[in-house]
């Protein structure tokens, strides 16, 4: 286990940021339940548990995990918090046959090597495969959750579609504290870029850069000024500005 205490930061009202070793996942708070956005890497599960705990909860007061997209550093605990508790698990209908890995959109392993010549994402790769990146993770128990509006779920989050990184990748939304969670749609920094502040992943790790990039126009008219990203740091101000800096406008 990695995760310390100020590890499990509270960034907004019911909202707790954990900075996992290499990625991000978040707990939305109502009274005592909660929601677990992304779910680490599958090295990261004790991690997630630990983290429950850190913010003065328990695994049991889980209520469901969200998805933003199944790639392993985002699905990585949820067969075990589905096994061992029967925590639910739901994500876009267009994710669900990729979590339940009937299709698989990830960087393959021939692809990062080509790419290892460049140190940072050498280093990074030792380390993702550390934290099980190349485990066959499936979940054939995740969900599609429902359409239309905030999700009954603590929180409220409003799922927003960012398909492009993956075919059904999704955002959520926070309108009651102004705050986004954007998965990888939009990051602040990963250990394969020198670049901080918000950002896209490199192309190499997305499934359609070009939708990816137009996706954003989905973040863009948001009503929201702190987003919380699924690797870098939580970035305050609004989301349209992010943007439009990730675009290099």
């Amino acid at each position: 286990m990695t995760v310390r205490p100020d590890d499990v930061v509270r960034v907004a009202d019911g909202v707790f940021w954990v900075r996992g070793a290499l990625v991000n996942w978040y707990l939305l708070e109502d009274g005592r339940d909660l929601t677990l956005v992304d779910a680490g890497y599958p090295g990261d599960a004790d991690d997630v548990e630990a983290s429950i705990a850190l913010s003065g909860h328990r695994v049991e007061d889980v209520r469901a995990v969200l998805v933003t997209h199944a790639h392993a550093d985002h699905l990585g605990a949820v067969p075990r918090l589905s096994a061992a508790h029967g925590v639910p698990a739901y994500t876009d209908p267009v994710e669900v046959p990729h979590a339940r890995r009937e299709r698989l959109e990830q960087v393959s392993v021939p692809t990062v090597l080509a790419h290892s010549w460049r140190p940072r994402v050498a280093s990074w790769a030792l380390r993702a495969l550390r934290r099980g990146g190349t485990r066959d993770v499936r979940a054939p128990e995740v969900l599609p959750f429902p359409a239309g509006g905030a999700l009954d779920l603590p929180g409220a989050p409003v799922p927003v579609p960012t398909h492009g990184h993956t075919s059904g990748h999704t955002a959520f939304s926070l309108p009651r504290t102004g705050v986004v969670l954007t998965g990888d749609a939009l990051v602040t920094g990963h250990p394969t870029s020198a670049r901080r502040g918000p950002q896209l992943l490199p192309e190499l790790f997305s499934h359609d850069p070009q939708r990816a990039r137009a996706a954003l126009d989905h973040l863009a008219g948001l009503d929201a000024d702190v987003l919380l990203p699924g690797h870098g740091r939580p970035h305050r101000g609004p989301v349209r500005d992010a943007v439009l800096r990730a675009l290099d406008r």
